[in-house]
């Protein structure tokens, strides 16, 4: 017989929290940072019940840094943080792609640049999460709309980050993150999630940094027979020496790019409503989804035929499925709570079939319905 599912009124970060508990996080380092704290609070108090490990580390750089050796070790492990800690956290994200260690950094997104509006929301870090780092590598970046998401991604942000072996952003803002809603907990004993492969070959024959017919390379415990370096130096197959060499690092680095590009479609999802007749479409993330939404709502009672497109994963950008939706709608509009930077993207992938239009908002107020209502009415008068 089945377990039930526990139902219960949660804050966003708490539901991040109880997710990556139900997903196998044994491991948390953070520093505290508003809007995430709650996160690192709930899991100060939950890891050493379970046998778990949780470490407040001395700034925002070291605390990725310890995620990254506990992960070494085979635990999976976590991070969060905001706008000003993600940007101290960059050096350790290149150096997780480059070292292929999975882990999953949260970060709630507020006001910015830098210290800006600790407890207002933005969506000003979304360019970040994909380019922030130095160098070309792979990345996966997840975005939440509802407390039930903040739980369910979070459990799929550790899924992905050990089954490509990468690390993996979930980008909230802080709508979401401090909103209560009804959250359904399924048991932890019927939640399943990928681990990390382990070589199959002996000691002396692995090479740490081959990949597999995804890309994906087998990847040891540090502690067990297998001995490897986590180099993060343009370097071979075989880890321990770095090299100078162009063919071999341009060969590392197609791979730590293809891992992600070349499997988007097990990665890429996307939620999508009224979109059969759309003449006008959407395309929202984050909190602002849930403005937009009520907008194409209200919008369809005008008699509007407005459709409504939200990209959950954001990195890889879902393009096939944007260019389907600029093959049949007249206009794109993409509200964000920044200066527009998703936008880019979409236009890219829309390759000039519909018009795309920003809806831009900052300051950290969030965009409003009526706000895109409007921005719907003023396209659809202009077209």
């Amino acid at each position: 017989m089945m377990s039930k599912a526990r139902i219960t009124l949660m804050k966003g970060n708490e539901a991040c929290a109880e997710g990556a508990i139900a997903a196998g996080v044994r491991f948390f380092a953070g520093y505290p940072i508003t809007p995430s704290n709650e996160i690192a609070t709930i899991m100060a108090q939950r890891l050493p019940q379970l046998g778990g490990k949780f470490i407040q580390m001395e700034d925002e750089i070291g605390s990725l840094g310890a995620a990254i050796g506990a992960a070494l070790t085979g635990v999976k492990a976590m991070d969060a943080t905001s706008g000003p800690g993600f940007s101290l956290k960059m050096e350790n994200l290149g150096l997780a792609a480059m070292v292929e260690v999975p882990l999953v950094l949260i970060n709630v997104q507020r006001v910015g640049p830098s210290i800006g509006m600790a407890t207002s929301p933005a969506q000003g870090d979304v360019m970040q999460a994909r380019y922030g780092s130095h160098g070309d590598y792979g990345i996966i970046v997840v975005s939440p709309s509802s407390v039930q998401e903040m739980f369910d991604l979070t459990i799929k942000a550790v899924d992905f980050s050990e089954k490509y072996r990468v690390p993996v952003i979930l980008l909230a803002d802080q709508v979401v993150g401090h909103m209560r809603e009804r959250l359904v907990m399924p048991p932890h004993e019927e939640i399943e999630t990928a681990y990390r492969t382990e070589p199959s070959v002996t000691p002396d024959a692995y090479l740490p940094y081959r990949g597999d017919e995804r890309g994906v390379s087998p990847m040891a415990k540090f502690g067990s027979p297998y001995r490897w370096y986590a180099n993060s130096s343009s370097h071979g197959e075989e880890s321990f020496q770095a090299t100078s060499d162009y063919a071999i690092s341009e060969k590392l680095i197609q791979r730590l790019t293809n891992k992600i590009e070349k499997n988007k479609k097990e990665i890429t999802e996307v939620r999508e409503e009224f979109l059969d007749d759309a003449e006008i479409v959407i395309v929202a993330y984050g909190c602002t989804a849930r403005s937009a939404r009520g907008a194409v709502l209200k919008a369809r009672e005008e008699g509007i035929k407005a459709g409504f497109f939200r990209p959950i994963v954001l990195w890889p950008v879902p393009n096939e499925e944007i260019g389907q939706v600029a093959d049949k709608a007249q206009a794109i509009i993409v509200p964000e709570m920044n200066m527009g930077q998703y936008v880019h993207p979409v236009r890219e992938a829309a390759c000039g079939k519909a018009e795309v239009v920003s809806l831009s908002k900052v300051g950290g107020l969030a965009i409003s319905s009526n706000e895109i209502l409007e921005k719907i009415r003023e396209v659809v008068k202009s077209g």
